[in-house]
């Protein structure tokens, strides 16, 4: 897929000014090597796994030792009826049986492989979201910081005009108000940011004080896909989705298996014996035994097992067609979202911001020479900041949005190691 903006793929961690940088697709790695959600759901996909080769075999024979016929208290076999046999007993279902527990097993096993690719996406998801918060407050810090150094050049020139009587004392006190109200938003978004490092890290199992780079923003593809094409993928290759349609594979051979329940169970044996013959020598005895289960209580056990599967088959039909349903809700969200924030950073980059800046300049310009007044040219900076800070929060929606859609298809769509030709020009 296309990118727009994109560079070379770049470092891990690059330093600028002294600050280590995050990229967004080492993120997701330490997020599937850390979280711990994600080592839960590989265990319960292995334990799974583990019950495959179980379900496809009978149940173990049976053993049986006998002494028959013996005296007590001293446990003396009695002459010509005193007894040793060994018995065995093996239960062989019949009609299939075991296969279709076999594939019950290995569908549930797929099942819960589906679900820890889910979990997987969905701790991408979540990272992403963290991801991007924190690369919006860092923006909106460095902005505010920017316009700190503004604001003190402003007063400075507001002091100057007023020492030498071209301005006035209250343009000078209001530059000083606006200057330490942008001081205190400044300490205030910087506690934020300490907030949202800390979700991050209980992302990756860390402590909560553990150092946090600046987000890198990733190049973001030039062209997006269609709603259908969305669509089709997440229905085809969503692993949630998939994970339902395992379970209703499961269900049905259920349903297949409960229905021969009504079938005997085959069971055979074979018998050993030994006892003390009359003239002193030993006889030998054998014998085989055939045997089958009678259903005799099938109306209240096999059939309404049947009623069971059959119900648990058609909730997973409708579990799948819930999934679904809710999938394309949440791309139809997802994609409104990305096409918002898409166009409005476009307007912003090519109209609003420019616009805005060269406002600024010339309010500046002519507040020096006295022919506009200090208020126009401070509420023209405030604008300034705040086209700033919402383009880069358009950003951050894209990004999230990105992520979103990556989730519900099950699909990476940008290339979350390459960083935005806009983001590499800014640091």
């Amino acid at each position: 897929m296309t990118t727009v903006g994109a560079q070379a793929p770049s470092p891990p961690h690059q330093r600028a000014q002294g600050a280590e940088f995050l990229l967004l697709g080492d993120l997701y790695t330490q997020v599937a090597q850390s979280n711990p959600r994600v080592a839960v759901a590989r265990s319960l996909t292995q334990a799974a796994l583990a019950r495959v080769p179980g379900a496809t075999r009978p149940p173990d024979p049976q053993v049986q030792l006998g002494f028959m016929n013996y005296m007590v208290p001293d446990l003396a076999p009695m002459a010509t009826l005193g007894m040793r046999q060994l018995q065995v007993m093996q239960m062989l279902p019949l009609g299939g049986k075991l296969a279709l527990s076999g594939r019950v097993a290995g569908a549930k096993a797929a099942a819960m492989g589906e679900r820890a690719q889910e979990v997987t996406w969905e701790l991408r998801n979540e990272a992403a979201m963290a991801f991007y918060d924190l690369y919006a407050t860092d923006r909106r810090l460095e902005v505010m910081r920017e316009t700190v150094r503004l604001l003190q050049d402003i007063e400075k020139t507001a002091a100057a005009m007023y020492r030498v009587g071209d301005g006035r004392q209250a343009d000078v006190l209001r530059a000083q108000v606006e200057l330490a109200r942008m001081v205190e938003d400044t300490v205030r978004m910087q506690a934020m940011r300490q907030s949202m490092a800390a979700r991050l890290n209980a992302l990756l199992d860390r402590p909560t004080e553990s150092a946090i780079g600046q987000p890198s923003l990733p190049a973001f593809p030039d062209t997006v896909p269609t709603r259908a094409a969305l669509d089709s993928l997440a229905l085809f290759n969503r692993p949630m989705i998939r994970a339902g349609l395992e379970e209703v594979r499961a269900a049905e051979a259920a349903e297949q298996l409960a229905r021969k329940e009504i079938w005997p169970d085959l069971q055979i044996g074979a018998q050993y014996a030994q006892r003390g013959g009359e003239m002193g020598g030993t006889e030998r005895m054998g014998s085989l035994m055939i045997g089958a289960s009678v259903p005799i209580f099938a109306r209240s056990r096999q059939y309404r097992m049947r009623d069971e599967m059959g119900a648990m088959a058609q909730m997973a039909q409708a579990d799948v067609a819930q999934m679904r349903a809710e999938t394309r809700g949440k791309i139809g969200e997802a994609y409104a979202n990305l096409t918002r924030a898409r166009n409005l950073a476009q307007l912003y980059r090519s109209t609003v911001l420019p616009q805005a800046e060269a406002a600024v300049a010339s309010a500046l310009a002519a507040y020096r020479v006295g022919t506009v007044d200090f208020m126009t040219l401070l509420d023209n900076q405030m604008t300034v900041n705040r086209y700033r800070q919402e383009l880069h929060a358009l950003d951050a929606d894209q990004g999230k949005a990105w992520a979103e859609l990556e989730m519900l298809t099950g699909r990476a769509l940008i290339d979350s190691n390459r960083i935005s030709a806009a983001t590499r020009g800014d640091k």
